[in-house]
């Protein structure tokens, strides 16, 4: 019985590595973070006559300092499915507002060291995300609130007076509303 089992369990593994070989991770807006995998025969696809501008609202934190924020990997696994879709990237004009949990994601590596004792594992995933040209807010009363103000914070990111401001301010603009 335990030779049957052995032989299933090895023969699903072969078949996970034979399908991840088949459909690699893709990066086509965000290199290295945001995988995602080409669909064949896939039935719909984005427009790519239009512009998609949204506004993201981003409160979740990794659950330990030192793992990337999954919300903000998320994304450039938005960026990358439209990228993938056939979407340039001068047809995406996204902006993320960090705050709640999320907050500390954004902080300099030297004040993110100070705090968790650990490089920021977020500093590569934003520089990805401001190069391909996703505006980068963080709530000023979450900084404050936090404990954060007046930290140095990444480089790629600018303080706005609230989350709530960015949000509103955005959808007023058109923007279509997403939270992560």
């Amino acid at each position: 019985m335990k030779h049957i089992i052995f032989a299933i369990t090895g023969a699903w593994l072969l078949n996970i590595v034979a399908q991840a070989q088949e459909f690699p991770p893709q990066f086509p807006i965000v290199p290295g973070f945001g995988g995602i995998y080409k669909i064949p025969k896939v039935q719909k696809n984005p427009d790519t006559t239009l512009t998609y501008r949204i506004v993201i609202d981003v409160t979740q934190g990794a659950e330990k300092s030192d793992e990337i924020n999954p919300s903000l990997n998320n994304i450039a696994r938005m960026l990358n499915l439209h990228g993938l879709g056939g979407v340039s990237k001068e047809k995406m004009e996204v902006v993320a507002v960090v705050h709640s949990l999320a907050t500390p994601t954004v902080l300099a590596n030297a004040a993110y060291q100070e705090k968790f004792g650990c490089d920021n594992p977020n500093d590569k995933l934003i520089q990805a995300l401001s190069d391909a040209g996703v505006k980068l807010f963080v709530c000023g009363q979450s900084l404050l609130a936090r404990g954060f103000y007046p930290q140095p914070l990444h480089s790629d990111i600018t303080v706005s007076i609230s989350a709530l401001t960015i949000q509103t301010e955005y959808q007023q603009k058109g923007y279509a509303l997403l939270k992560f």
